[in-house]
């Protein structure tokens, strides 16, 4: 649009292109303070952003080389503990290992009332034992 037509100036070729880039040009240039606002405040949150992640990366780099220190320290003993777990596997897969609870159950189910009768016995000949004592004690005293 010819912002000279209502003025009844002759339309000048290329003139309305000028000043058509001259407001657009105007337009940004009013909004080039705000844009540099934004500008400022994501840089400053860039800023605050990248020391927070150099921080944490500084966080990390000690933990690492904590855990580093403590592998070195537990690696040679858990190195050593290795040909024993290999054998304690080995006795562990053998069939027979199966059979260990069964086992017991049996063993148990068998020898305690065996046990308990021996106790049972025990008390008897104690109490008899006792009493054979404690006669000859008193027929001495009698006679």
């Amino acid at each position: 649009m010819d912002p000279f037509r209502g003025l009844g100036l002759p339309r000048i070729p290329g003139f309305s292109e000028l000043i058509t880039l001259l407001q657009t040009q105007t337009e940004a240039l009013a909004q080039l303070p705000r844009t540099l606002s934004d500008l400022n405040g994501t840089v400053r949150q860039l800023t605050e952003a990248t020391t927070s992640a150099r921080d944490t990366i500084a966080s990390a780099q000690r933990i690492a080389e904590r855990l580093e220190s403590l592998v070195e320290e537990l690696e040679e003993p858990v190195r050593a503990l290795k040909p024993g777990l290999e054998r304690v596997g080995k006795v562990l897969d053998d069939p027979a290992v199966d059979t260990v609870p069964e086992t017991l159950r049996r063993i148990h189910d068998d020898l305690m009332p065996l046990i308990s009768g021996l106790r049972q016995a025990q008390t008897r000949v104690g109490s008899v034992t006792g009493l054979l004592r404690r006669r000859p004690a008193d027929e001495d005293d009698g006679y």
